[in-house]
């Protein structure tokens, strides 16, 4: 089971992700949003959601650099594991905490205002839960980081996330002994990547980045400085057609 769930399941949820997300959005690109309802407790969604985006931002950031970093790349500029250690337990304890409150505030938005409820789906709910009781375990795993100051612990989770995006055999191996919270907290975020295109998590990706390579949904032309036909007014010119027509 061990080399399942840190071997076999991570390339599982990456691919379901990846695919998933994709075939959403050729198939129903309008569905990538996140169905706000900030008109509704204004206040309360706005302190909950600037917390909440800014800590997952900044979490997302520290593990991105944190695990995938190369271990050569820290001993060349000469910062020891112990250091990357500490400074991993304060950013990711502040950012944990501003994600954690702005979390419940949106997910006490959502569970007892009766019509941002009643507007939920069970998909927006259950997403938010599992995100909190990641945060959770996340913030967890700190105190039991605060035991291995020396940072060979997480050089184990470094080897192990390298091992899995270079496709390296044995990444399981590395992990083996670890706390079983941070083992817990592996598996909650993987099993968040397996349902990420299912949920209203897509709207990470719902920038208009589309538009630097595609046409957008709706063409708009300007009709400042025109007239209107039938009124003395010159229309606007269609694409192709001649000065005077």
């Amino acid at each position: 089971m061990h080399n399942f769930l840190f071997g076999i399941y991570p390339y599982i949820a990456i691919t379901v992700m990846v695919m998933a997300s994709i075939a959403r959005y050729e198939r129903d690109p309008f569905t990538w949003k996140s169905k706000s309802s900030q008109i509704l407790r204004k206040r309360q969604f706005i302190a909950g959601s600037v917390l909440f985006h800014v800590g997952v931002l900044m979490i997302f950031a520290g593990h991105l650099v944190g695990l995938l970093t190369p271990i050569q790349i820290f001993d060349f500029l000469g910062v020891g594991h112990g250091a990357k250690q500490l400074l991993a337990v304060a950013a990711g304890g502040v950012a944990g905490i501003m994600a954690l409150v702005g979390g419940l505030l949106l997910l006490h938005r959502r569970l007892f205002d009766p019509r941002i409820r009643a507007n939920s789906t069970l998909a927006d709910t259950g997403i938010m839960i599992l995100l909190m009781m990641q945060l959770l375990l996340g913030l967890a795993t700190i105190i039991v980081s605060l035991g291995h100051l020396d940072g060979e612990e997480m050089v184990k989770f470094m080897n192990w996330a390298q091992s899995i995006i270079y496709l390296r055999a044995g990444a399981a191996d590395y992990i083996v002994d670890v706390n079983p919270l941070f083992k817990a907290h592996i598996v909650l975020g993987l099993t968040i990547f397996l349902l990420f295109p299912f949920t209203r998590l897509v709207h990470m990706f719902s920038a208009p980045i589309r538009y630097l390579w595609r046409p957008g949904y709706q063409i708009v032309r300007s009709r400042r400085g025109a007239r209107p036909a039938g009124t003395g007014l010159t229309p606007l010119p269609r694409p192709g057609m001649e000065p005077g027509e």
